[in-house]
């Protein structure tokens, strides 16, 4: 199966079209139902880090300082990433600061974003919500660190999303639960997901 690349920005704000920047990402690439290799960088973009960002994340404006510029980063990410299909926990996030940093890094950002809050409500509409922890704690997923840090955050996608491909497969019959099926399922409404599976199933 292609591998797939699970992100996670840490930043100083919600948007990058109010001026907010990353000032961590981290990639977690998937492949074989398995999490097969790491990037991680904090990054030196020169956006203040306000305090209770800091107070959440840990992340210091010391900290970022010393970081390497956030173009070196976001070059040395893409070059990871490669021609990776990618997924994120709230994908609309992550796929816009994705494509900000790499603009900033005069680079383009044709990935397709999967996203496992979507997918999550898709098939686990019993959870008792979707926020990442939630549903780490929901499926007795492993913790890998510090929430709010895009390493341990990135690793716990990655967790979930190898979750979802085996229920898909085990639990749906579904053979290939790969990206572009990720992308089918994360669109069509709760309604049309039996039907879809049903579909791929007998496909």
């Amino acid at each position: 199966m292609t591998p797939i690349a699970v992100i996670d920005f840490e930043t100083t704000g919600i948007s990058p079209g109010m001026g907010d920047r990353a000032t961590e990402v981290a990639i977690v690439l998937v492949q074989n139902g398995r999490l097969v290799d790491r990037f991680q960088s904090l990054m030196h973009t020169g956006a203040y880090i306000p305090a209770f960002i800091t107070q959440l994340t840990g992340i210091t404006n010391a900290m970022v300082a010393n970081a390497p510029p956030a173009a070196e980063v976001m070059r040395e990410a893409a070059r990871f990433v490669d021609g990776a299909p990618m997924v994120a926990h709230n994908a609309s996030f992550d796929r816009k600061y994705w494509q900000a940093e790499l603009a900033h890094a005069g680079l383009a950002a044709p990935h397709p974003f999967a996203c496992t809050v979507l997918l999550s409500r898709r098939l686990y509409p019993q959870a008792p919500n979707h926020k990442l922890g939630t549903l780490v704690d929901y499926h007795r997923l492993p913790r890998t660190g510090a929430a709010h840090r895009a390493l341990a955050d990135a690793e716990m996608a990655a967790e979930l999303l190898l979750r979802i491909q085996h229920d898909l497969q085990n639990q749906h019959r579904v053979p290939v639960p790969d990206h572009r099926l990720l992308m089918a399922l994360q669109q069509c409404s709760k309604a049309a997901v039996p039907g879809l599976l049903s579909r791929l199933c007998a496909a």
